[in-house]
């Protein structure tokens, strides 16, 4: 059955399967920012909601990954500022387990070629400032190549380059990473201690 939105126009039975399609990928990532089943489950439902409502919005030629990930985002961070507002009350017996600040390996995100910010925008801050501290070819050789999956050939020909300097700048990227983030990996056991 189509919905009727505000202006009176009925969406498609197309767009609303576009958005059905995305759901596992909106409940991994609001997984990844909530940290909890049930938060990222009413997440992504609102932004699956929303999406819905609000079709008239989306733009033909848009990528919708993208779209659907802007709307869950400003949905996270209005529903986080909310929180904020008023007081919690939790009652700890001491039994409970900590939070897991591993990365979820299992979050895949797709971002619109044209904005890598969105990419940016899932890290932690520290793990985001450490990329954004790269020099600009390092940097841009990374965001290619770890976040956006491209090979080596799609990085040298959008850096007009030569792989063997691909190569070079992510070897170098990396290891400034690397260096960078040993603390924050350490502190969240992602890497053991080191032996002297």
């Amino acid at each position: 059955m189509l919905a009727n939105s505000k202006r009176g126009e009925k969406r498609s039975p197309d767009f609303e399967q576009q958005v059905l399609e995305h759901l596992d990928m909106l409940y991994a990532v609001a997984l990844r920012l909530t940290r909890n089943p049930a938060d990222a489950q009413d997440l992504a439902q609102n932004t699956a909601v929303k999406a819905l409502r609000f079709h008239d919005k989306f733009k033909e030629g848009t990528y919708i990954k993208a779209w659907l990930l802007t709307i869950l985002r400003n949905t996270f961070i209005n529903e986080y500022r909310r929180k904020a507002r008023r007081p919690t009350f939790v009652e700890l017996t001491g039994a409970e387990p900590a939070s897991s600040t591993a990365p979820d390996p299992d979050v895949f995100f797709e971002p619109a070629r044209e904005n890598r910010n969105d990419l940016l925008e899932l890290l932690d801050d520290e793990v985001k400032q450490a990329v954004e501290s790269l020099p600009d070819n390092f940097r841009l050789a990374v965001i290619m190549a770890d976040l956006e999956d491209k090979s080596y050939k799609e990085i040298a020909e959008a850096m007009n380059c030569r792989l063997g300097t691909v190569m070079s700048r992510l070897y170098r990227g990396r290891r400034l990473l690397r260096e960078r983030l040993y603390d924050y990996a350490k502190d969240r056991r992602l890497v053991g201690e080191e032996k002297d």
